[in-house]
């Protein structure tokens, strides 16, 4: 999948521990671990803005997409056709 979480890195950089954050957030650590590998296949919106007030960034700071392999954007295909 081409979304990735972040969620590792904006703990590092806040300095919080997964454990810190669950309690803040009212998330279960199990789910927020979930998230922070890479394996959570959605996200409430509810769960992100709690996610966002309380590591006070952006949800594009948390949620990101990388394209791989044979997932280019349109706008690359059609800049290679001109």
């Amino acid at each position: 999948m081409a979304i990735r979480c972040t969620l590792d890195r904006m703990l590092q950089e806040r300095r919080m521990s997964l454990t810190e954050l669950a309690d803040r957030v009212g998330v279960t650590i199990a789910n927020l671990s979930i998230l922070k590998t890479g394996k959570a296949r959605a996200i409430r919106f509810s769960t992100l803005d709690a996610l966002c007030r309380e590591l006070q960034c952006q949800p594009g700071d948390i949620v990101i997409f990388e394209p791989g392999p044979g997932l280019e954007i349109e706008a690359d295909d059609e800049a290679a056709d001109s």
